[in-house]
């Protein structure tokens, strides 16, 4: 990927997508800095890696009166853990996508006099920050079951996981419409004999779910994203966003 002016950086927090009314997205991930210097560290010091973690920061344009919109989606996440999805260039199929489980830690709102009405929040990870891609487009409504693009991610080692993000955004019909996506992989892009490795839990409104593999080694290296829907005449929109570490 080459230099790039950030122009639309995409950012989606468990079912909201709060990409039209944020300015600023920042994400930074560390260890903590153990000292283990000691007489035989040749009089340098020798550190350790701790504990990690991630931190999300987004700031924009205050927005209220609708579940999709910053002030209702914040106030009904904060202090709760769920899905964040940013896609720092675009959201298309395959783009590089960095997701985590997090907890709305923080959300602020105000301004002076004459001021465009601001918002300011942030997240601290509950899970490892994963740099993964986007397995589903958020601008892409689905009114019956499929599957998603192949992606190219290569298989998982022993003691690594595949990670998954599920960001439902709205969702139409009658009759308890309900989608229930999955994770699947295969040794190759046209998927023959998929085998599903995560399936979240059906979803009839609007929210956000992770999920994660237990750790054993997969050998497939692609792997999409596939859902069945139900209902009459349904429609949902969602994304989705998968990644090793």
């Amino acid at each position: 990927m080459a230099k790039q002016v950030l122009t639309d950086v995409r950012l989606f927090a468990v079912g909201a997508d709060l990409s039209g009314a944020s300015n600023k997205v920042e994400i930074s991930g560390e260890h903590e800095v153990k000292d283990v210097t000691n007489y035989r560290s040749g009089g340098w010091k020798e550190v350790l890696a701790g504990l990690a973690s991630a931190e999300l920061t987004g700031e924009g344009q205050w927005e209220a009166g609708d579940p999709s919109l910053v002030d209702d989606a914040s106030w009904a996440q904060l202090g709760g853990i769920g899905p964040w999805t940013v896609g720092p260039a675009g959201d298309t199929v395959g783009s590089l996508a960095y997701l985590t489980q997090a907890l709305r830690a923080d959300y602020s709102l105000g301004g002076q006099i004459g001021d465009v009405a601001p918002w300011k929040g942030k997240a601290s990870s509950a899970w490892p920050l994963v740099r993964g891609q986007f397995a589903h487009p958020p601008g892409t409504a689905r009114t019956s079951s499929g599957s998603g693009t192949a992606l190219n991610l290569g298989a998982v080692t022993a003691g690594k996981r595949l990670y998954a993000a599920l960001h439902v955004l709205s969702v139409a019909g009658t009759a308890t419409p309900s989608i229930t996506a999955r994770v699947e992989s295969d040794d190759g892009p046209g998927f023959a004999s998929p085998t599903t490795r995560l399936t979240f839990t059906a979803a009839t409104a609007a929210g956000g779910q992770t999920l994660r593999t237990d750790g054993t080694a997969i050998t497939d290296t692609w792997w999409r994203v596939a859902w069945t829907i139900s209902g009459t005449t349904p429609s949902f929109m969602f994304v989705s966003s998968i990644g090793i570490r």
